[in-house]
Protein backbone atom coordinates (compact mmCIF):
# COMPACT_ATOMS: atom_id res chain seq x y z
CA UNK A 1 0.00 0.00 0.00
CA UNK A 2 1.62 3.44 -0.96
CA UNK A 3 1.30 6.39 1.64
CA UNK A 4 -1.03 8.25 -0.23
CA UNK A 5 -3.52 5.45 0.28
CA UNK A 6 -2.96 4.80 3.49
CA UNK A 7 -3.48 8.27 4.20
CA UNK A 8 -6.28 8.48 2.49
CA UNK A 9 -7.90 5.36 4.06
CA UNK A 10 -7.23 7.08 7.97
CA UNK A 11 -8.83 10.05 6.71
CA UNK A 12 -11.68 7.81 6.73
CA UNK A 13 -11.55 7.01 9.77
CA UNK A 14 -12.27 10.58 11.54
CA UNK A 15 -15.78 9.13 12.24
CA UNK A 16 -14.20 6.54 14.41
CA UNK A 17 -11.44 8.59 15.96
CA UNK A 18 -13.99 11.22 16.99
CA UNK A 19 -16.48 7.94 18.87
CA UNK A 20 -12.87 7.34 20.30
CA UNK A 21 -13.43 10.40 21.97
CA UNK A 22 -16.63 10.26 22.80
CA UNK A 23 -15.42 7.20 24.81
CA UNK A 24 -12.30 8.45 26.13
CA UNK A 25 -14.45 11.58 27.66
CA UNK A 26 -16.82 8.76 28.71
CA UNK A 27 -14.45 6.64 30.82
CA UNK A 28 -12.98 9.84 32.85
CA UNK A 29 -16.56 11.40 33.57
CA UNK A 30 -17.92 8.22 34.77
CA UNK A 31 -14.88 7.14 36.67
CA UNK A 32 -13.68 10.16 38.40
CA UNK A 33 -17.70 10.95 38.97
CA UNK A 34 -18.36 7.88 40.48
CA UNK A 35 -15.19 8.21 42.91
CA UNK A 36 -17.27 10.98 44.45
CA UNK A 37 -19.06 8.60 46.07
CA UNK A 38 -15.95 7.30 48.03
CA UNK A 39 -14.52 9.58 51.57
CA UNK A 40 -11.38 10.35 49.73
CA UNK A 41 -12.14 11.93 46.65
CA UNK A 42 -14.89 13.93 48.20
CA UNK A 43 -11.74 15.26 50.40
CA UNK A 44 -9.89 15.73 47.83
CA UNK A 45 -12.10 18.47 46.00
CA UNK A 46 -12.70 20.76 49.20
CA UNK A 47 -10.08 23.22 48.39
CA UNK A 48 -11.12 23.58 45.13
CA UNK A 49 -14.80 24.30 46.00
CA UNK A 50 -14.26 25.84 49.22
CA UNK A 51 -12.57 29.00 47.32
CA UNK A 52 -14.57 28.53 44.26
CA UNK A 53 -16.65 31.97 44.14
CA UNK A 54 -18.99 29.93 42.25
CA UNK A 55 -19.45 26.91 44.52
CA UNK A 56 -18.15 27.94 48.13
CA UNK A 57 -21.75 28.22 49.41
CA UNK A 58 -22.59 24.13 48.92
CA UNK A 59 -20.24 24.10 51.99
CA UNK A 60 -21.01 25.04 55.98
CA UNK A 61 -17.62 25.67 57.12
CA UNK A 62 -14.84 24.99 54.94
CA UNK A 63 -14.41 28.83 53.88
CA UNK A 64 -14.42 29.95 57.99
CA UNK A 65 -11.40 31.82 59.01
CA UNK A 66 -9.54 30.52 61.97
CA UNK A 67 -6.09 30.21 63.80
CA UNK A 68 -4.31 27.49 63.63
CA UNK A 69 -1.52 25.83 66.16
CA UNK A 70 0.91 28.76 64.87
CA UNK A 71 -1.71 31.25 65.76
CA UNK A 72 -1.89 32.38 61.51
CA UNK A 73 -5.40 33.07 59.84
CA UNK A 74 -6.33 30.00 57.77
CA UNK A 75 -9.48 28.74 56.35
CA UNK A 76 -11.12 25.89 58.57
CA UNK A 77 -10.77 23.01 55.97
CA UNK A 78 -6.89 22.67 56.03
CA UNK A 79 -7.19 21.81 59.74
CA UNK A 80 -9.56 18.72 58.29
CA UNK A 81 -7.58 17.31 55.53
CA UNK A 82 -7.29 13.38 55.24
CA UNK A 83 -3.91 12.47 53.51
CA UNK A 84 -5.20 9.99 51.11
CA UNK A 85 -5.28 6.12 51.82
CA UNK A 86 -5.33 7.50 56.04
CA UNK A 87 -8.47 8.37 57.79
CA UNK A 88 -9.03 10.30 60.82
CA UNK A 89 -12.49 9.84 62.69
CA UNK A 90 -12.39 13.62 63.54
CA UNK A 91 -11.59 15.21 59.94
CA UNK A 92 -14.81 12.39 59.08
CA UNK A 93 -16.75 13.94 61.37
CA UNK A 94 -15.98 17.54 60.33
CA UNK A 95 -16.31 17.08 56.79
CA UNK A 96 -19.90 15.49 57.35
CA UNK A 97 -20.98 18.69 59.26
CA UNK A 98 -19.65 20.79 56.64
CA UNK A 99 -21.35 18.70 54.02
CA UNK A 100 -19.03 17.48 51.88
CA UNK A 101 -20.14 14.42 51.23
CA UNK A 102 -23.23 15.31 50.29
CA UNK A 103 -22.29 17.89 47.76
CA UNK A 104 -19.66 15.31 46.73
CA UNK A 105 -22.29 12.74 45.88
CA UNK A 106 -24.39 15.41 43.65
CA UNK A 107 -21.43 16.51 41.62
CA UNK A 108 -20.63 12.80 40.97
CA UNK A 109 -24.55 12.14 40.06
CA UNK A 110 -24.11 15.20 37.56
CA UNK A 111 -20.67 14.48 35.80
CA UNK A 112 -21.18 10.48 34.96
CA UNK A 113 -24.60 12.25 33.73
CA UNK A 114 -22.78 14.15 31.51
CA UNK A 115 -20.49 11.44 30.44
CA UNK A 116 -23.28 9.20 29.31
CA UNK A 117 -24.56 12.18 27.57
CA UNK A 118 -21.45 12.21 25.78
CA UNK A 119 -21.18 8.99 24.65
CA UNK A 120 -24.68 8.42 23.49
CA UNK A 121 -23.70 10.86 21.18
CA UNK A 122 -22.62 8.52 18.98
CA UNK A 123 -26.22 7.03 18.69
CA UNK A 124 -28.28 10.60 19.66
CA UNK A 125 -26.59 13.99 18.41
CA UNK A 126 -28.85 16.02 20.19
CA UNK A 127 -27.77 14.30 23.47
CA UNK A 128 -24.05 14.58 22.48
CA UNK A 129 -24.10 18.06 21.61
CA UNK A 130 -25.30 18.50 24.96
CA UNK A 131 -22.85 16.43 26.49
CA UNK A 132 -20.72 18.47 24.65
CA UNK A 133 -21.56 21.49 25.79
CA UNK A 134 -21.90 20.30 29.07
CA UNK A 135 -18.08 19.26 28.96
CA UNK A 136 -16.66 22.47 27.58
CA UNK A 137 -18.65 24.15 30.73
CA UNK A 138 -17.78 21.76 33.36
CA UNK A 139 -13.76 21.90 32.40
CA UNK A 140 -13.50 25.90 31.98
CA UNK A 141 -15.07 25.87 35.81
CA UNK A 142 -12.23 23.19 36.31
CA UNK A 143 -9.76 25.75 34.92
CA UNK A 144 -10.82 28.63 36.97
CA UNK A 145 -9.33 27.03 40.13
CA UNK A 146 -6.01 27.81 38.51
CA UNK A 147 -7.22 31.18 39.67
CA UNK A 148 -9.11 31.03 43.00
CA UNK A 149 -7.52 27.91 44.51
CA UNK A 150 -3.72 28.63 46.47
CA UNK A 151 -2.97 24.65 46.44
CA UNK A 152 -2.84 23.99 42.69
CA UNK A 153 0.72 26.12 43.26
CA UNK A 154 3.55 24.74 45.29
CA UNK A 155 4.08 26.43 48.62
CA UNK A 156 6.56 28.19 49.98
CA UNK A 157 8.10 25.88 52.71
CA UNK A 158 11.27 27.75 53.04
CA UNK A 159 14.74 25.96 51.66
CA UNK A 160 18.12 26.78 51.32
CA UNK A 161 18.10 26.78 47.19
CA UNK A 162 18.34 30.81 46.49
CA UNK A 163 15.63 31.10 44.00
CA UNK A 164 12.54 29.13 45.95
CA UNK A 165 10.45 27.61 43.02
CA UNK A 166 6.80 28.54 44.55
CA UNK A 167 3.54 30.05 43.41
CA UNK A 168 3.18 31.01 39.69
CA UNK A 169 3.41 29.10 37.48
CA UNK A 170 5.22 26.60 39.57
CA UNK A 171 2.23 23.87 39.43
CA UNK A 172 1.44 21.25 42.10
CA UNK A 173 0.44 17.66 41.54
CA UNK A 174 -2.89 19.35 41.99
CA UNK A 175 -2.24 21.96 39.69
CA UNK A 176 -0.98 19.74 37.12
CA UNK A 177 -3.93 17.79 37.19
CA UNK A 178 -6.53 20.58 37.06
CA UNK A 179 -4.35 22.09 34.06
CA UNK A 180 -4.81 18.64 32.16
CA UNK A 181 -8.89 19.48 31.95
CA UNK A 182 -8.14 22.23 29.04
CA UNK A 183 -7.72 18.73 26.86
CA UNK A 184 -11.10 17.91 28.08
CA UNK A 185 -12.39 21.44 27.00
CA UNK A 186 -11.33 21.39 23.75
CA UNK A 187 -12.98 17.22 23.17
CA UNK A 188 -16.06 18.88 24.01
CA UNK A 189 -16.32 21.79 21.75
CA UNK A 190 -15.32 19.01 18.99
CA UNK A 191 -18.07 16.75 19.69
CA UNK A 192 -20.64 19.42 20.06
CA UNK A 193 -19.40 20.76 16.85
CA UNK A 194 -20.04 17.17 15.69
CA UNK A 195 -23.29 16.01 16.95
CA UNK A 196 -24.66 20.21 15.49
CA UNK A 197 -23.73 19.17 12.65
CA UNK A 198 -25.29 15.78 12.68
CA UNK A 199 -28.28 17.59 14.16
CA UNK A 200 -28.39 20.03 10.98
CA UNK A 201 -27.84 17.20 8.50
CA UNK A 202 -30.97 15.17 10.43
CA UNK A 203 -33.09 18.49 9.89
CA UNK A 204 -31.97 19.27 6.20
CA UNK A 205 -32.91 15.77 5.24
CA UNK A 206 -36.33 15.29 7.06
CA UNK A 207 -36.86 19.04 5.48
CA UNK A 208 -35.84 18.03 1.72
CA UNK A 209 -37.98 14.92 2.37
CA UNK A 210 -41.06 17.09 3.17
Amino acid sequence: MTPSRLLSRLTKLDSYFLHFLRFSIFTVMVWIGGLKAFQYEADGIVPFVANSPWMSFFYKNAGNKVLNEKKETVSEYTLYKNPEGKTVTKNINWHQENGTYVFSYGLGTVIVMIGFAVLLGIWFPKTGAIGGALTFLMSLVTLSFLITTPEVYVPDLGGDFPTPQHGFPYLSGAGRLVLKDIIMMAGGLVLFSDSLKKVLTEKSTSSDKG
